[in-house]
């Protein structure tokens, strides 16, 4: 009998460079969802799925448009010293 594996995790941070807010989304795993406002400048880090992808909504006058859609395996980040769970959102320096 073989027996299924959990899903790798990574961790990721996002970072918003641009003057607006953005909302950012994975949906693309079922029975999962994130969904978190990045302020201007802000940044996030989140654990989430390796095969996950994250969705960036720009903020216009009337709504949001779908700005990029991001593999998370490129937003992976590596900490030389362990962090605490309260560092997991912060808005940059």
């Amino acid at each position: 009998m073989t027996s299924l594996k959990p899903p790798h995790k990574i961790l990721c941070q996002y970072n918003n460079h641009t003057s607006q807010f953005q909302i950012i989304r994975i949906s693309n795993i079922s029975h999962w969802f994130f969904e978190r406002t990045i302020i201007p400048k802000g940044s996030v880090l989140f654990e989430t799925f390796q095969d996950a992808q994250l969705e960036i909504h720009t903020s216009q006058i009337m709504g949001s448009i779908l700005s990029d859609i991001i593999p998370c395996n490129q937003l992976i980040r590596i900490f030389d010293k362990p962090f605490e769970q309260s560092q997991l959102i912060k808005k940059s320096a």
